[in-house]
């Protein structure tokens, strides 16, 4: 079985937005496939997921999120839903920082309960006439509930191609510190790629992406992921 999260979200894992559009609101996504990293958390089937954000203009923030789950026959767990708290900093005009904690947990299975964990993240971000650059980490101490730590690093960078219209490319590395306990694929690391386009029409955001991975099986093969949300403001 293989764990992911966005953060996401988006992503997230999870993916934070830095500015907000209201002190609260609500998302939700239609995804023809649930990847963290490159790695199918959903059998490589469509998920739905939601989130629900609060967003102060200190910088601090919290939400939730979930989504639906498939990690395989035997197993029955169906629901991740996670938990985050967490700061923004803008530090000048360019660079800004978003450090945070996030708690993932799981739910269908009588043994669900033993893969939820905590994970620390960290992200830096720098504008300019080229685009936005991104720097990001997470880090976790019980990964998946199995003791064991597990580190994330990735850089990002997002241009406009015309007003309205996006493309982000990301590479990404997951590591395990004990391979005996957690191994992808048999190794203790792995990199992902990604590049994907972003645009908006009405209020739906729309990201079309193709990502692949250095692993070889069928959950983190080359794939196009589509996904559509509306996000409510409260």
């Amino acid at each position: 079985m293989n764990k992911t999260i966005i953060a996401v979200a988006t992503t997230c894992l999870l993916t934070l937005s830095t500015g907000a559009l209201a002190d609260v609101s609500a998302t939700v996504n239609v995804a023809s496939d649930y990847t963290f990293n490159g790695v199918s958390q959903t059998g490589n089937d469509p998920a739905l997921q939601g989130s629900l954000d609060y967003a102060a203009d200190s910088g601090f923030y919290a939400g939730t999120w979930a989504s639906n789950v498939d990690f395989g026959s035997g197993e029955d767990t169906n629901i991740e839903w996670d938990a985050y708290v967490g700061q923004y900093f803008q530090l000048n005009e360019k660079i800004g920082l978003d450090a945070g904690i996030a708690y993932y947990t799981y739910h269908g299975d009588s043994a669900s309960d033993t893969y939820n964990y905590p994970e620390a993240y960290a992200k830096f971000g720098y504008s300019s006439s080229l685009g936005d650059s991104e720097v990001n980490f997470w880090y976790s101490w019980d990964y998946f509930g199995l003791d064991v730590n597990h580190y994330i690093a990735m850089i990002a960078h997002t241009v406009e191609v015309s007003p309205g219209h996006n493309i982000k490319v990301t590479f990404d590395r997951s590591t395990s510190a004990d391979e005996n306990k957690w191994a992808w694929d048999g190794k203790d690391a792995y990199n992902h790629y990604r590049v994907e386009y972003m645009t908006s029409w009405k209020s739906f955001d729309f990201d079309l992406a193709f990502e692949n991975t250095t692993m070889d099986f069928d959950a983190a093969d080359a794939r196009v992921v589509l996904s559509v949300s509306h996000t409510f403001s409260f």
